[in-house]
């Protein structure tokens, strides 16, 4: 399973794989709910049919389909089961519908909508427009600090890189503020922050914020939580109080289908628009893999009637 996919823990189905990774590691049904906040029964249909799944599409060695409901066997095949999904690619659950490219007029009416329902329009609205204008991922939101988007001087860094301590895969990637709507709810958040002084820094530099504060704090003025997700030795991590908060401002846009895939898919789609090829939305979006890149959306192909249109 490649690592795109494996750090998306706001996807349904990834989920359910972390849970199932939880339960042959060792935590109980119970502990794994509280975990994630469901109840036992959920956990436990969630876990079993992953692993159902994981026998039939991949195998697992001395493991069959109706040995995937006992948790003893589960624990018993952990090192198979670990290894089969790696090979793993989760199908869509029942009656789930996938993410979608949002045309431009949704983007803004779910604008619009967050504007007019929040209670912190502008720091939630600059998440809004991140997601579309960078293709950043929650987790990488939350680690951005104030350094990472204005220079000293309080100008903002149009063209910049993603430090590798921020990246999900610890692989700096280039970083593009290009987008004015963004650039402007981000500055009318940056004003309210300076007035509350959560993160206060020199009054001459970083418009009076602490460069090494985090840029998006809590109402409180606090950094958003990052916990670890997983074994000490994979070094994963998850930012759920932020997760959270983007699907709060999901509710609010009110739109079909919108998630953080759906603004990452936009951002992939806009570009194909103007041009790019695999390798730039690779590039932009932290995918190395070409094949990787087109199994979330291909590049349009034109017709060859339109390639040959008035050729001379």
């Amino acid at each position: 399973m490649n690592n795109e996919h494996t750090q998306d823990v706001d996807d349904p189905a990834i989920r359910s794989i972390e849970m199932l990774k939880a339960v042959v590691e060792g935590q109980t049904y119970d502990a794994v709910a509280a975990d994630f906040g469901l109840t036992r029964t959920a956990v436990e249909r969630r876990v079993k049919s992953v692993a159902v799944q994981l026998t039939q599409v991949v195998g697992v060695d001395g493991l069959k389909p109706a040995g995937a409901a006992f948790v003893r066997r589960l624990r018993h095949s952990r090192e198979a089961i670990l290894a089969a999904l790696e090979q793993f690619e989760p199908p869509p659950a029942t009656g789930e519908r996938a993410a979608r490219v949002l045309s431009a007029t949704e983007v803004a009416q779910g604008a619009v909508r967050i504007k007019g329902r929040s209670s912190r329009p502008w720091h939630d609205l600059s998440l809004y427009y991140l997601l579309f204008g960078t293709g950043l991922r929650p987790l990488e939101v939350a680690r951005l600090e104030v350094r990472d988007y204005l220079a000293a001087d309080g100008s903002v860094l149009l063209e910049t890189e993603l430090r590798a301590a921020v990246a999900i895969n610890g692989k700096p990637r280039p970083l593009f503020f290009r987008s004015n709507r963004l650039n402007d709810a981000l500055a009318a958040y940056l004003r309210e922050r300076d007035q509350l002084q959560h993160g206060s820094g020199q009054a001459d530099r970083y418009r009076g914020l602490d460069p090494d504060s985090r840029l998006f704090l809590t109402a409180l003025g606090e950094p958003y939580p990052i916990t670890p997700n997983g074994e000490p030795q994979q070094k994963r991590h998850v930012c759920r109080a932020l997760l959270e908060t983007y699907r709060k401002l999901f509710r609010y846009a009110d739109i079909e289908c919108i998630s953080t895939q759906s603004a990452r898919l936009t951002l992939m789609s806009r570009m194909y628009e103007r041009g790019a090829d695999e390798d730039q939305v690779g590039e932009v979006l932290g995918i190395a893999d070409r094949s990787a890149v087109r199994e979330q959306l291909a590049r349009p192909r034109p017709t060859l009637a339109h390639l040959l249109d008035e050729a001379v």
